[in-house]
């Protein structure tokens, strides 16, 4: 098993979807955990909590599930390579190799504000590049068995978050980069069966799919993405510390069916 992420294969027949979490991972090398603020990787606050094991019945669905080990904080997976920004409307937006947390404060001891070049390339090699490689192979692997292939990246954020939206988050934000990731019958199943719950759904607003949803998805060639984001509270206690079976149990039951039905449209 890889030293950079956890892939599980399904543990029944193959269906043609990747589940990705790139956000999920906690490890800080230990190089480099010396350079952070104690304090800082002790909560590792930005990280997407239990969002793997939110997602662990899809092996049995015949999904393979794809995560990542080491934080966000190590190298953002969901960020373009070149560091290129996601968004251009003012929030804050942590980089490739962020030397902040989500609401602006260092993360480093000494407060920088950039990585040295040859440490990004680095990093990249040691962690960025295995994952999409990763994601590219298995992609390929069922995309020759199915002619079709979806990718769906897990994700979850606090209820609230100031620095990059003043009202707090809705229950669930559908990504699909502004219909150009997927096909329109994929997402139209989803938003329903989102919104069939009892809960805040947004579409593309005020996430629209981070770098590998936009970069993976190319609904002409049959390999489709979408992002799902959700707040915290979903599946975690109100305090966003713990994990909370009974909520998390009526995500995945909602996860379930929605992708039974995508299943039966990818396999059709």
């Amino acid at each position: 098993m890889s030293e950079v992420f956890s892939l599980t294969r399904p543990t029944e027949g193959s269906v043609p979807i990747l589940l990705s979490v790139p956000h999920c991972g906690t490890r800080i090398p230990e190089d480099l955990q010396e350079e952070f603020i104690p304090e800082k990787i002790a909560q590792l606050d930005d990280t997407d909590w239990f969002v793997d094991r939110l997602y662990d019945f899809a092996p049995a669905m015949g999904i393979t599930l794809l995560s990542a080990r080491y934080s966000r904080w190590v190298i953002d997976l969901n960020r373009t390579p070149d560091n290129q920004p996601l968004y251009t409307d003012g929030r804050v937006i942590t980089g490739l190799c962020p030397v902040t947390d989500f609401l602006g404060d260092p993360i480093y001891n000494d407060a920088r504000t950039s990585i040295d070049e040859s440490e990004v390339e680095r990093r990249k090699r040691m962690y960025y590049h295995p994952y999409h490689d990763q994601i590219r192979q298995t992609l390929k692997e069922l995309q020759n068995q199915f002619g079709k292939v979806l990718l769906w990246d897990c994700h979850s954020i606090r209820r609230f978050v100031p620095s990059i939206r003043k009202e707090p988050f809705p229950d669930l934000i559908l990504g699909d980069a502004d219909g150009t990731s997927a096909s329109p019958g994929l997402t139209e199943i989803t938003l329903r069966n989102l919104e069939g719950e009892a809960r805040a759904v947004s579409h593309n607003h005020p996430f629209k799919g981070g770098y590998i949803t936009r970069h993976y998805g190319k609904p002409l060639e049959q390999c489709h993405a979408l992002q799902l984001e959700m707040s915290k509270v979903n599946y975690m206690d109100d305090a966003e510390r713990n994990y909370h079976p009974q909520r998390a149990d009526r995500i995945q039951e909602l996860l379930k069916r929605n992708f039974e039905e995508l299943i039966t449209l990818l396999l059709s």
